[in-house]
């Protein structure tokens, strides 16, 4: 008997009993729509990543101090002074302040933006920041510490009507004029990038009570970002005598950071899944062993008629692979259906617009690679079985 001829006995054989033949089918498909659900929303959260980081810039590095305790401090002209001393490798810079806790209030009601930061007047060209209305903050706003401020596209829109630029707006008791608008990034949505104010820092530092504990610098090119890096390191450790009181990093590193993270929970989850494929290869095997005792006389009357053993094991295990790879087909239909479904869902949350679990050729091709094999491997003892049975004890088996 054939290949092909093994192939449709054994459509035939899945085809005479539908139910029995789902229920075995049931682990390879959950197995395998699980895999191309979880690898679709890993590929997805990965490229959303990869774009977020993009659109920080390349060549960002960002440092984090926290002191020692002592007198030894770094202060932003201690920054200012590195870029200018390193123009080579680096850029820009700019110190960023967090304000927190302060009441915020237009012209007609109070509220709580998503966040207040305190920037130079660099800020914008490190981050890539463009305008839709208005200018940015300048050298002489932080300089004099006035009382002016940038506000996003939310913010804008929300409380001012569209027509912030010129409007006053009271943080921490202080009068604030509005001096210009950023341009939409996330959808004008609360608790993005677009519900935020920008002041200079000198003022944010004065609202927070509190010095300036980071920097964002921007490198002359990514290529040069790890030798940018050690010059910012060896002036911090300079000031401090120890790398114990920062941490420098740059995007890239981040980025690398976050995939590690990723996959290693990505080949978790998939592990996991894949116990499911492993639930539905002993189903394929135990179903095999009973189609074997069911199929006794066929393979004794089969061998007597000069089947040999090869023949016998070949066609078992077409039929295990068969059912198996049916089982794959289905459950890639369910798992690109499950994954398109999520992927929508995610795409409405706050924070991850353009979100797309897109399913790639790759993950497709491993569960159905994967199903199928599982079929066979587990098909090939009763199959085995099933060519060892002597010829005049199977044309006897009752």
């Amino acid at each position: 008997m054939g290949i092909k001829q093994s192939f449709l006995l054994a459509l035939k054989s899945l085809a005479v009993s539908k139910v029995r033949a789902l229920l075995t089918m049931l682990g390879i498909i959950i197995g395998v729509a699980a895999v191309i659900v979880i690898i679709s929303l890993g590929d997805g959260m990965q490229k959303m990543m990869n774009d977020q980081f993009e659109s920080l810039g390349a060549n960002l590095i960002q440092v984090s101090v926290w002191g020692s305790g002592s007198s030894r401090s770094v202060a932003p002209e201690d920054m200012y002074k590195l870029v200018a001393d390193n123009p080579d490798y680096l850029r820009a810079v700019s110190p960023y302040v967090q304000v927190s806790g302060v009441s915020v209030r237009s012209t007609r009601e109070a509220f709580t933006p998503g966040s207040i930061l305190g920037v130079s007047e660099d800020y914008d060209s490190i981050r890539g920041m463009t305008l839709s209305q208005g200018r940015f903050l300048q050298y002489v706003d932080v300089l004099r510490q006035q009382k002016v401020c940038v506000v996003g596209s939310y913010v804008n829109k929300e409380y001012f009507d569209g027509q912030a630029v010129g409007q006053q707006l009271s943080i921490g008791g202080y009068t604030y004029i509005v001096v210009g608008v950023l341009s939409e990034s996330a959808e004008s949505r609360k608790g993005t990038d677009d519900d935020q104010i920008v002041l200079p820092y000198t003022n944010a530092m004065s609202l927070a009570g509190s010095r300036v504990s980071a920097y964002m610098f921007t490198g002359a090119d990514k290529d040069t970002a790890s030798v940018s890096r050690t010059i910012i390191e060896k002036r911090l450790e300079k000031i401090f005598g120890d790398d114990d009181y920062f941490m420098v990093i740059t995007s890239a590193e981040m980025l690398d950071i976050m995939n590690t993270m990723m996959n290693t929970m990505m080949v978790v989850l998939v592990a996991i899944a894949a116990i499911s494929l492993l639930v539905g290869g002993i189903g394929i095997m135990n179903i095999m062993l009973v189609s074997v005792s069911e199929r006794t006389r066929e393979i004794g009357i089969r061998k007597s008629l000069g089947a040999k053993r090869r023949d016998i094991r070949s066609q078992f295990i077409i039929e295990a692979g068969t059912t198996s790879a049916i089982g794959g087909v289905i459950g890639i239909g369910f798992g690109l259906l499950a994954a398109n479904v999520a992927g929508t869902l995610i795409s409405g949350l706050d924070g991850a617009e353009g979100f797309a679990a897109v399913p790639s050729l790759g993950a497709i091709a491993l569960a159905f690679g994967v199903s199928v094999g599982v079929g066979v491997l587990f098909g090939y003892l009763p199959a085995n079985k099933a060519a060892k049975l002597n010829p005049i004890d199977a044309l006897r088996y009752d």
